[in-house]
């Protein structure tokens, strides 16, 4: 399609209705990511905190879309940073998430900047000694690296070197393809030997996590009752049992809902949006 072909197009279509600026709040409250409490969080808090504690290392490995950085990003948010004035900020669990490929140099520049320092030049040995030394003077506890999988086989050996330099607990986040990867070096494996799976939700556990999520995370006008037999059945087979997925269908149609004019998720808009999913 030629460019006058479009103009054409967008002319005789019209302008995208502006929505009101009740409906704009709405899906702008609707668009928030909120932390839920939920019984398996709580459980991957326990185990974090007793890592963090002991200063032992570990993994959290599960699907994607499961909720692992949901879940690990809300401990972090649970131990507050503090300042005094004058002195490094104090920051007990920080978290972070690597890009592809990462190398040492774009490790330790992540961490630098999530501790609000400034990524220096110069050789891997002098990065990484900086990043040792503020990682100690903010007094990190533990270290929580999300998307580990993404690490260069090399950059594991710096991350066991955190660990056994630092006496900071390194908690690697991935997928069972993180498994397989430190599972080929013993000596990162023995160090990351602790797992904690964190997994899919079934059955009455499913169903109380969509109750929650409609009370607390939708909170529509009117109820929907998304917990009966027939829209539970639609979300399964389309989410599969991922906390993800389910968020992502639930906001959505929510959204779409409230733009209709409905008060309330119904069935039609949920099997439509639950559709495009599978």
């Amino acid at each position: 399609m030629t460019l006058q072909e479009a103009q054409a197009v967008a002319q005789q279509l019209g302008d995208i209705p502006v929505n009101s600026d009740k409906l704009q709040a709405e899906i702008q409250r609707l668009n928030r990511k909120d932390f839920v409490p939920l019984e398996q969080v709580q459980i991957l808090h326990n185990w974090l905190e007793g890592k963090r504690q002991s200063r032992q290392s570990g993994r959290v490995v599960g699907e994607s879309r499961t909720g692992k950085t949901m879940g690990c990003d809300a401990y972090r948010l649970r131990n507050k940073p503090s300042q005094v004035a004058g002195k490094p900020p104090t920051v007990p669990v920080a978290y972070i998430q690597i890009p592809q490929e990462c190398g040492a140099k774009e490790l330790f520049g992540v961490i630098m900047e999530h501790l609000k320092y400034q990524v220096t030049k110069g050789t891997v040995a002098e990065i990484r000694d900086r990043t040792l030394r503020v990682l100690k003077g903010c007094g990190v506890e533990m270290l929580i690296i999300d998307e580990a999988d993404r690490f260069k086989p090399k950059t594991f050996a710096e991350v066991r070197d955190i660990f056994d330099r630092s006496e900071i607990a390194v908690i690697l986040v991935g997928t069972d393809r993180l498994n397989a990867v430190i599972k080929g070096d013993e000596q990162v494996y023995n160090r990351f030997r602790s797992c904690h799976r964190f997994g899919k939700i079934s059955g009455e556990d499913f169903k109380r996590t969509v109750d929650i999520w409609e009370k607390q995370i939708l909170r529509l006008p009117v109820a929907s009752n998304l917990s009966s037999k027939t829209m539970l059945k639609t979300l399964g087979e389309a989410t599969g049992g991922y906390i993800g997925l389910m968020d992502m269908i639930l906001r959505e149609t929510a959204i779409r809902a409230l733009k209709k004019g409905l008060q309330k998720i119904d069935l039609e808009t949920l099997k439509k949006v639950a559709a495009e999913y599978k």
